[in-house]
């Protein structure tokens, strides 16, 4: 059996593999699906869902 290493805190970006732009519309309609569903309960939480779309809606319009 032969010894894996791995680096602590190495990732692969998003955006750098083939399905990305798919890979992003997905999480882009959830943050904006969790946004609407939150209307009346939290609107701190409402504000963080809709941030994180529009910054996963401006790598979309940068990669198309």
């Amino acid at each position: 059996m032969e010894n894996q290493y791995c680096r602590v805190g190495a990732i692969t970006p998003i955006t750098s593999g083939s399905h990305a732009v798919t890979v992003l519309e997905y999480q882009y309609q959830i943050f904006m699906q969790k946004a609407a569903d939150i209307t009346y309960a939290d609107t701190k939480l409402k504000e963080f869902f809709e941030q994180k779309a529009k910054k996963i809606q401006k790598v979309l319009e940068n990669l198309v």
